[in-house]
């Protein structure tokens, strides 16, 4: 069991909640049956957005291509746009009844995330998790996808096209790297923790304030990337930890599942789980293993 993490004084006795079912224990629903959906066809879906709407565009992006969303570091292309319909289209053919909660259909109308607290299966899309690295030709982008229920997630797939890695995970059944089963492990012993937080081109300064904490004896932080292979790195042992000052349920949900199935862990600066529908307490964690998000988040929590 991966329990949620405590950061609070020792005198505190309330009791935690288990992080590797990434909602609070009040949400008591059901797992819906999902004998009839083929995992297979998802992942299928997922490769072929990629290559009808997201490659054909690597590298050959034009001007009137690029926008800018909220200013001049969220930007959005005609490939996100294009692989988002893309997908919600194919992901709900395969689930009908499913509703899609994508990062372009939500900014272009916010109600789209109270799909997280129906009782419908969602899936949760970013088409392409890492614009800023696509803009500019580098590789390091992903599409992320992640099928979730009441705040459960169930399934995810994390697609790094460019580099061709397909990473799957399944609640209770593990993570695999193109078919490989994936570990986390455990940081050497003695050697500085590496840690991806927040780039700070998306963080206002009291944000940047708390997690300078991380800049101390022992921990290497350093800005991140594409957040999903962020996650992929944590659960392939490349990475030790993350510490995100954000919540977007796109950016997130596909990956702390990766993480959790490889065997890691994950937890806020209150001591409890990630919710993916948000109001989270911030900034938050994914390890690779427990000792080390505890140490994450004792630091930040300390800053707060």
């Amino acid at each position: 069991m991966i329990e949620a993490l405590d950061t609070r004084n020792p005198g505190d006795t309330t009791e935690l909640t288990d992080a590797a079912t990434l909602t609070p224990p009040t949400v008591a629903a059901a797992a819906p049956d999902l004998s009839g959906l083929d995992l297979a066809a998802v992942e299928a879906a997922v490769r072929q957005a990629a290559a009808d709407e997201i490659m054909p565009r690597f590298r050959q992006l034009a001007a009137e291509d690029i926008v800018q969303k909220n200013g001049p570091h969220d930007l959005v292309t005609i490939a996100d746009r294009s692989a988002e319909e893309h997908l919600t289209a194919a992901l709900t053919a395969l689930l009908p009844g499913s509703r899609v909660v994508g990062e372009e259909a939500v900014h272009a109308d916010p109600t789209v995330l109270d799909a997280l607290h129906g009782d419908s299966l969602v899936w949760i899309v970013d088409p392409v998790d890492g614009t800023r690295q696509f803009v500019h030709g580098d590789p390091g982008f992903a599409t992320l996808v992640a099928l979730a229920h009441r705040g459960e997630v169930l399934a995810s797939w994390t697609y790094a096209p460019a580099l061709d890695q397909m990473a799957v995970a399944r609640r209770g059944a593990g993570a695999r790297l193109n078919g490989e089963r994936l570990t986390a492990g455990h940081p050497a012993p003695g050697a500085d923790l590496e840690v991806a937080t927040s780039h700070p081109d998306f963080t206002t300064d009291d944000q940047k304030r708390v997690l300078a904490a991380l800049q101390t004896p022992g921990i290497a932080p350093r800005p991140c990337g594409s957040a999903g292979l962020e996650y992929l790195h944590i659960a392939l042992g490349r990475l030790d930890a993350t510490a995100f000052s954000w919540e977007n349920s796109w950016d997130h949900a596909a990956g702390l599942l990766l993480v959790h199935e490889a065997g890691g862990a994950s937890g806020t600066v209150a001591g409890a789980p990630f919710r993916i529908q948000g109001g989270n307490a911030l900034p938050f964690t994914a390890a690779r293993d427990a000792e080390t998000a505890r140490r994450i988040l004792g630091l930040l929590a300390d800053a707060n």
